[in-house]
């Protein structure tokens, strides 16, 4: 709507750092969009960004104004939606932050499943790290958080949590590949396949690691989740992932995956949910009640 114009010039001038980025963003000139923000500092009566030699910052007040305007947008989107939901077509966008373990095959089924429902409904689907997700919803960037061993939960309202264990994937010949569980000394005389430190899959692996006096042998590390599914690995290579992401297919591809001893590497936490007081668009909340009971009746 036009009147929330104004509020995007200053959030995308926020997000930028920079009056020159954020008109290239908003694809107006930088003359205009600064002479667009005189205007509503001028209405305001205060400055709301401190002019920097490179860039602009926000200062208290420009902070103040920015949480009122993802408020308004987030308004704006909840009442669209429910709009919608009245017509008994539901449309609108459902935003989700989640954790690059959480980015398999499990949330790519459910975002299907849910648009052949609802075709209405766009999705946007972020990676986020573990210390990423809650400041997205902060910032209203997704409606909907999913996050595998966070690093805090202050402003996250848990809808829902499961556990999950740390299974090693492998080629079906694997010397390991016929054992019903692994301790990790064994995982360790192999050569790995690991994720970067901001997963915590690998964060819990490192802190076993140290514990029991191990060294996890990295041949290939990545943050990519599309690398470790596409990588044809040699036979003796280990990787690790946790028991959602573990694809029905892993026979017919020639690997097998073997749980790892709580002993050694204790189970991690998935949490489910949005930014604490905040009502959430009907789009999102209905999709977020279809994850979380398909989620407790696979795994749960």
């Amino acid at each position: 709507m036009r009147h929330l114009l104004p509020y995007k010039y200053v959030e995308e001038i926020a997000k930028a750092g920079s009056i020159r980025k954020a008109a290239e963003t908003l694809a107006i000139t930088p003359s205009a969009l600064n002479r667009r923000l005189l205007t509503i500092e001028e209405e305001l009566g205060v400055q709301i960004f401190e002019r920097l030699p490179v860039g602009v910052r926000l200062n208290t007040a420009g902070e103040i104004l920015l949480e009122h305007i993802r408020n308004q947008m987030s308004d704006l989107a909840r009442v669209q939606s429910q709009i919608a939901d009245l017509s008994g077509q539901r449309r609108g966008n459902v935003s989700i932050a989640a954790s690059p373990e959480l980015l398999g095959s499990f949330l790519a089924g459910e975002v299907r499943n849910y648009q052949a429902n609802f075709p209405g409904v766009t999705f946007n689907v972020q990676q986020k790290f573990r210390g990423e997700v809650e400041k997205a919803l902060i910032e209203h960037e997704a409606d909907i958080g999913i996050v595998y061993e966070p690093m805090k939960l202050a402003d996250f309202q848990t809808i829902f949590n499961i556990v999950q264990p740390v299974f090693c994937l492998m080629d079906k010949t694997h010397p390991l590949a016929k054992k019903k569980m692994l301790r990790l000394y064994e995982c360790a005389e192999f050569p790995l396949i690991l994720t970067e430190r901001t997963w915590g899959v690998r964060n819990l692996l490192e802190q076993s690691a140290i514990r029991l006096g191990l060294n996890l042998r990295s041949i290939i590390q990545t943050d990519a989740r599309g690398f470790l599914i596409n990588y044809e690995r040699d036979v003796d290579q280990l990787s690790f992932d946790i028991q959602i992401n573990i694809p029905d297919n892993l026979e017919e591809r020639g690997m097998v995956a073997v749980p790892i001893n709580t002993l050694d590497v204790p189970e991690g936490f998935v949490f489910i949910g949005h930014l604490k007081g905040r009502t959430i668009p009907v789009a999102s909340a209905r999709f977020l009640e279809q994850v979380t009971t398909q989620m407790a009746g696979k795994f749960g």
